[in-house]
């Protein structure tokens, strides 16, 4: 199983001018470990919405690689956005799920992923082109880089290690939105 802050990490340190959408969870505190970036955007209280925000962001700005950071909790509240993803077909977008098969955020009780949902076959089958499935720490660089380098969308389904919940040291919802619209001379 893969340990989502060693491969935040990793995944910050290849960034250059890529646009990061978190979802709501533990997520948004691994990418900020990794390394905090002003064209991150960690979501707050939008539980299921990181994979619809991202498609609207490939889809607003095609020149910049846009990657969803997406907990299984969340991607289940929102599933049809798989299909609206791969109907669109945005070639920047980087969609990686972390699969810890709990809501971790509220007392781990068990996803379907617990049991027999299987989120990659959910994106293949939804039309996704590139779909890896990875659990191990090389596997995930090895995608990783591949999806920064090639067109999508991909759609990287990481099982990890069941970690405590994290939590505090990032901005308000309001100064990461501004940081964020700043970052990408969006107007406010």
């Amino acid at each position: 199983m893969i340990d989502r802050t060693e491969a935040s990490k990793y995944l910050v340190g290849k960034l250059k001018d890529e646009l990061v959408v978190t979802s709501l969870g533990n997520e948004k505190y691994d990418l900020r470990s990794g390394g905090d970036r002003d064209r991150n955007f960690y979501n707050w209280n939008a539980m299921g919405m990181a994979s619809s925000m991202g498609l609207g962001l490939a889809m607003a700005r095609p020149e910049l690689k846009v990657i969803v950071y997406d907990g299984d909790g969340s991607l289940l509240m929102n599933l049809g956005s798989l299909a609206t993803i791969a109907s669109r077909e945005p070639k920047n977008l980087i969609h990686i799920v972390w699969d810890n098969r709990s809501y971790a955020m509220t007392g781990g009780q068990p996803t379907a992923t617990a049991f027999r949902t299987d989120l990659a076959a959910m994106a293949k089958g939804a039309g996704y082109p590139k779909v890896e499935r990875v659990d191990t720490l090389a596997a995930f660089q090895n995608a990783a880089d591949r999806a920064l380098d090639e067109p999508g969308p991909w759609f990287i389904h990481c099982l990890i290690k069941e970690k405590p919940v994290m939590g505090g040291g990032l901005p308000s919802p309001t100064a990461i939105k501004h940081r964020f619209m700043d970052a990408i001379a969006a107007r406010h």
